[in-house]
Parts: C-alpha cells; structure tokens; sequence
C-alpha cells in the first residue's frame, strides 16, 4: 500500500511539471468541455450518486449528512454553469505582479506560478471533486483528491469525466487522481509526503484536528467553524428574524451555517416570540440557556432543551441552534472571542459604532452586519468558485478560489551586472 501512494504522488508531481508547458486557450478548453460533459452525462451521475446516498441511509446517517452528499439535476447544471464561467475568467499564471529596475542594473520581476501538487481531503461531498479540479487546473497546479468512502461511487464517474476530457485534449492524466474509495492510511501518508506543495482538507471538526495533529506539509485549514449571530439591543428585530432564519435554515450542511444566536436581554421576550414559529416550522431544534429556556418554555416551544456547555462549542450542520441571552454588548463579543473558530460571525445592530468595533474585536475570516451568514460560501463573493473557507491568516483567507493556489517567483536579469 505504501509503495502504491508513493507512486500515485510521484506520478501526480511529474505530471504538474507538464502542466507549466499549457496554455491559456487550452486550459479554458478543457473547463468548458468539462462542463458538457457534465450535462451529456447527468444520468450517470446521478446514478452512481443514488448508489451511495443508499448505503449511507443503511449506515443510518443523518438528513443533514444525507443533503450534503446528494448531487441531482439542479446542482449537477450548477456545477456545469460553474465550471463555464471559471473557464472564460482571467488567467493568472506566468503573469508579472510587480517589476522595478534597481540602481546595481537589475530588473526584477514578481511572476506567478503554480504551487505544483495540491491534495484535497474532504467529506460526503461530490460537488468538492469538480470544483477542486477545476480550480486546481485553472492555476496550473495537479491534485490529489481524497474524499470519504462514502462518496467513492460518484467520484469514480466525476473523475472517469475529467480525464476522459483530459485526454482528448492530450492533457496528460496523472494530474488528477481519486483515492475515495482508500483506507485512512492512505491519508497518512499523503499528509506527511514532502512531494506534495499544499495540504487543503474540508470537513468538519475531526478532520481538521486530525491533519493538524499529524501533517507535516503546508496546510490551509478550511472547513469547521462555530458560526454565531449577535442581535443588539438596537436592532431591527424584523429584519432580525429575517436574516437569522436564513442563516440557520437555507442550508444547515454547510460551514456557514448559523449554529449560535446570541441575545441581548431587552430583546430577548420580543425575539424569541418573533422567530419561535419559524423555527418550529423547519424543525428547528433549540438548545437554551436559562433564560432563553424560561422564555421559550412559556411559549410552549416543542423541539427545547437546556443547553449544555458543549453546545456553544458546535458545528451541528444540522437542524439544532444553540441560544444564549448576554447582559450586553461586551459580554457578547467575549463570547464569541472565546468560541469562535475564526469562520464567519455576524451582528444585528442599528448603532454604527457598534459594528466598527464588532469588525475591529472580532478575529474571522468573514464579518457580517447585519447580513446572513450563508454568504461565505457558494460562489456569492464573485471568486469564480472556491475551494474552501480558510480560517487561517498566511497566504489565504476566507473564501478562496484559484488565483490563492498559486505563488510567485522573483526572475532578475541585467546586461552582466556583478555586485559591489
């Protein structure tokens, strides 16, 4: 099994060398006829994905578990339409970032180039298989796509797709390969193999602990989050029902999803009796602290119970939020510094100088005012679609898409400079 990944990796490196030697036009080619491929063959994708949302539902898995690995009709032309415009945006590559001429005569250039191997570590995702690819593929970079086991049907067919279309346009195909249907060793040994540039795992918390824990490349952690809503005393509580139900409910599979309301005490009995009703018609399960419990209890709210201590540290992606009441402002802000993951947190408010100091105190990749949370992923920040959230601070942040999967190069030249 060693022996096989070393191959794979070795086979993957020397074919991201031969990536360098395409061009603009060609890359834009195989992105487009990618995205027909899609569509000519929706039926058998869709097929091989039933198959695995089966053995899921055998296995017991969760809606929310189930949601997130289902591709159908609609989100199979979604990924096409994606995959047709990421194929006529600019490129990036071998492009010149900045250029100076210094007083010893050299002229240095700032030009960017691929990273070289990117690897993907994701779960119960399909749709991550063609954005991964194709984003990698726009930069110039080959990957290696680990998904879950749970998805390895569907990722056979999606990545048979790619390098059918890579071959056509005698694109070498060792640039992209699938190792859903792997052991978890297999994942070992990816993440501490030197061959590989960059480390990208999208999932949840387990995931995330996993790679920090034993990865010994370059990583950017992506992925888990404990997302919270702060609704101020000042706030308009329409518009707060509004966004909050959006956030929590639009999709509850993904990162972004709302998973802590946090209450300021005067608004509380007003907020609660707004938003009770809409949430009892999606399902919602709430977890309240006391006072929200008390509130909620006297609203003869059906899906309740008391939070514990580990649910304001939770990612449900699920149909669950956590609520707590805060005396004020300040202890709302504490709240979140002590829990958040750095993922995207946002305030409901009508005082402007409430929210500069929200953005200013709060450390994430993505703040919002008054605005639901569900933006942070999905293509909504007009990158050309992403491949993960990064929740960390050096070389990406926030929503990223293919122009982070690159680097850069210092070229100098001169007419025979020698220095002093």
């Amino acid at each position: 099994m060693k022996n096989n990944i070393e191959n794979i990796i070795n086979r993957a490196k020397l074919a991201a060398a031969e990536l360098l030697n395409l061009t603009s036009r060609q890359r834009k080619a195989v992105l487009a006829d990618l995205s027909q491929a899609i569509i000519r063959n929706k039926q058998k994708i869709i097929k091989a994905n039933i198959k695995d949302v089966q053995s899921s539902r055998k296995q017991g898995k969760s809606d929310s578990f189930i949601e997130r690995l289902t591709l159908n009709h609609s989100t199979i032309k979604y990924l096409a339409d994606s995959l047709k415009q990421l194929s006529n945006r600019h490129d990036i590559l071998f492009k010149v970032l900045k250029q100076c001429r210094r007083p010893s005569g050299i002229i240095i250039k700032k030009v960017s180039y691929p990273l070289g191997l990117i690897a993907i570590i994701y779960e119960s995702r399909p749709n991550v298989t063609i954005d991964a690819f194709a984003l990698t593929f726009k930069s110039g970079n080959a990957v290696i796509l680990k998904g879950g086991k749970e998805i390895a049907q569907t990722n056979k067919v999606l990545v048979s797709l790619i390098k059918q279309v890579l071959a056509k346009y005698k694109v070498n195909t060792d640039i992209v390969f699938d190792l859903s249907d792997t052991e978890q060793s297999f994942a070992e040994k990816i993440i501490t193999n030197q061959k590989i540039d960059c480390l990208i795992p999208r999932g949840g918390k387990g995931l995330i602990n996993f790679i920090k824990e034993k990865a010994t490349i370059p990583v950017i952690i992506t992925g888990a989050s404990v997302v919270h809503t702060y609704v101020d005393q000042s706030a308009d509580l329409k518009l707060a029902r509004r966004v909050i139900l959006n956030a929590k409910t639009r999709r509850v599979s993904i990162c972004n999803a709302l998973d802590v309301i946090l209450l300021h005490q005067d608004v509380c009995q007003k907020f609660l009796s707004l938003i009770a009703n809409d949430f009892a018609a999606k399902q919602v399960e709430i977890r309240a602290d006391n006072k929200a419990y008390a509130v909620l209890k006297k609203l003869k709210y059906q899906k309740l119970k008391k939070a514990d201590q580990n649910d304001f540290d939770t990612e449900f992606l699920d149909y669950i939020v956590a609520i707590k009441i805060v005396d004020n402002f300040k202890q709302a802000l504490e709240h979140i510094k002590r829990h958040s993951l750095g993922h995207s947190e946002a305030i409901i408010t009508e005082s402007k100088k409430q929210a500069q100091e929200f953005f200013k105190q709060i450390d994430a990749a993505c703040l919002y005012l008054n605005t639901s949370t569900q933006f942070s992923d999905g293509g909504e920040y007009g990158l050309g679609g992403e491949i993960g959230i990064s929740t960390q601070k050096l070389h990406a942040r926030g929503p990223f898409a293919y122009e982070e999967l690159t680097t850069y190069k210092y070229l100098v030249e001169s007419r025979g400079a020698t220095r002093k």
